[in-house]
């Protein structure tokens, strides 16, 4: 497709509830929303011959399947497999979605769901609760921090190898049922059982906001779900009640969700009538552009948006919008490259088709989708190619070449390529990390030792104002000697080398879980991003947010 130029008025199409509402397909476990008017199978208008003979195939030899084959088959197991191994030929994410999947896939973006209302964690074949959720029937019914849930209407759950989709199936459930649940807390010899009723309970993507000095707000997106809009306003309506005047946005790790939420969003930051994103897909169905409508709320103050290999689709279309548009400046790592849009079709039997229509651009007419050459593995390890390619320590020379560079609005020069390059490459910071620290990780032991820390020291750590905490709480040698040995009884073997190297990184992630523990994610994340070097090059690079905003750059 050709280079777009920006300010062509005479083909401008204003936005349609059609256009702006394309769902944004994020993976194969993720639903993003329903198109209206998908229709059932029909001849193909471009190859009708060709469309009818293979549809006339594939009925014959499932029939010949299902009437001569010498044993008995799941005719339709069989037509599930050859439907999925079929779509693997068009994209990496054209996708069919079996009926039993759909309701789990949903519950992630549609920003509730139904339950008792706890975060929680599986180690040592147990259920820890991390935290009853604010507002819900666990915290109402006095289920704390550090609860190990060992029954579930009588059927024990300790120690069965039980996973993440067991939990979820005994713990969730229509609102207004009943669930009953035997818990063991450290404190008390007996187990203590409950008898919560489940209700509606809202999930968050906005993770936390605050302000990191008297000047400069942060608030991290997790995803675009049905409610992101919502939170990211009441965040940044927050900050600017407390004098925020520059902003940290942080979309690391997004996959992405839903496109209105996004194109909201970067509506709120982008002045005027300028472009956001367009589509282009097979003829013009699908075209769509996409402009900035209303006044936002920050169109002016500096902003500084953190991108990484986890960001994906609507993340990729907010940071291709505010970079092309010279809004914002990208600090961190090449974005993973998600740009394909999916039409979600219902089938007769509850399942769905995610058919892709269309290809996301950003206004200086970038394709946000990275390449695939038509092999699923090879581009499902892009992430891994791209670590063993160094690239997560240098940014990709192969990417700065002619034919991939684009201009922003104010003339500076983009790259293509697939993904939204940053202006501000940060190396991903290796120099702590140790093979040691991740199996404590991977042992749970950081969570264990900690949960067990703030249980025996809950009174005076909730007496401690958060300020006080942050400047005065320091991890001792002492406590470090009893996490190796709680690494030692999981079956962490010691090695001293990896230890001394990670050591002041252990430090920072003790204290930030034991002040998760105490003060929510208010706590946890102003303390991890202590040690956040693309936090804190986030933080440096303000003053050329600050000529971008000023249209200096």
């Amino acid at each position: 497709m050709d280079k777009m130029e920006h300010g062509e008025e005479n083909n401008r199409v204003r936005n349609t509830p059609f256009q702006v509402k394309l769902p944004l397909f994020v993976s194969l476990a993720l639903v993003v929303g329903l198109l209206l008017g998908a229709t059932m199978f029909a001849p193909s208008t471009t190859n009708p011959q060709g469309t009818a003979k293979g549809y006339l195939k594939f009925r014959d030899v499932l029939s010949y399947i299902d009437r001569d084959y010498v044993d008995t088959v799941d005719v339709e197991e069989l037509t599930d497999y050859a439907i999925t191994k079929m779509l693997e030929k068009l994209d990496p994410h054209t996708a069919y979605i079996p009926a039993d999947e759909l309701a789990m896939a949903r519950s992630y973006l549609e920003g509730d769901f139904e339950g008792i209302g706890v975060e929680f964690n599986i180690f040592k074949d147990t259920i820890y609760v991390i935290t009853p959720l604010s507002g819900g029937p666990s915290e109402a019914a006095g289920i704390q921090t550090g609860d190990k849930i060992i029954k579930v209407d009588g059927e024990t759950v300790a120690g069965t190898g039980i996973n993440n989709e067991g939990v979820f199936k005994r713990l969730r459930g229509p609102k207004g049922t009943k669930v009953n649940l035997t818990i063991q807390r450290n404190t008390l010899k007996k187990p203590l059982n409950f008898t919560i009723e489940r209700s509606k309970i809202p999930t968050h993507s906005v993770d936390v906001r605050y302000m990191v000095d008297n000047r400069t707000g942060y608030i991290k997106v997790s995803r675009f779900s049905a409610h992101t809009y919502e939170e990211f306003m009441e965040a940044l309506t927050e900050l600017q009640g407390k004098g925020m005047e520059q902003l940290l946005l942080d979309l690391r790790g997004n996959p992405g969700g839903y496109m209105d939420h996004a194109i909201r969003m970067a509506d709120e930051f982008i002045d005027g009538e300028k472009m956001i994103v367009y589509t282009d897909g097979k003829g013009n169905r699908y075209d769509s552009r996409t402009f900035a409508q209303r006044k936002g709320a920050f169109e002016k103050g500096p902003l500084v948006v953190l991108l990484d290999e986890g960001s994906a689709s609507a993340s990729e279309i907010v940071a291709g919008a505010l970079q092309d548009n010279d809004r914002a400046l990208i600090v961190g790592r090449r974005s993973f490259g998600k740009g394909l849009v999916q039409m979600p079709i219902p089938l007769n039997d509850g399942s769905e088709l995610r058919l892709t229509i269309s290809r996301y651009y950003t206004p200086s007419g970038r394709s946000i989708q990275k390449p695939y050459k038509g092999n699923a593995e090879d581009y499902e390890k892009d992430i891994l190619n791209r670590f063993e390619n160094g690239e997560y320590f240098q940014p990709d020379s192969s990417l700065f070449v002619d034919s991939l560079k684009y201009k922003t609005l104010g003339g500076r020069a983009v790259y293509g390529g697939g993904g939204i390059m940053p202006d501000v490459f940060v190396p991903r910071d290796t120099t702590e990390l140790s093979e040691y620290l991740s199996q404590l990780y991977n042992k749970n032991v950081i969570r264990e030792y900690t949960l067990n820390y703030y249980q025996k020291h809950k009174k005076e750590l909730e007496k401690m104002p958060f300020e006080k905490f942050s400047k005065s709480f320091e991890v001792t040698d002492k406590m470090l000697q009893e996490v190796v040995q709680t690494a030692t009884a999981a079956g962490v073997e010691y090695n001293e080398a990896q230890f001394r190297r990670s050591g002041n990184l252990l430090r920072n992630h003790l204290k930030a879980f034991i002040a998760r523990s105490v003060y929510g994610n208010e706590g946890f994340f102003p303390v991890l991003h202590q040690s956040d070097e693309e936090f804190q090059q986030g933080l440096r690079h303000f003053s050329r947010a600050q000529s971008m905003a000023a249209g200096s750059m």
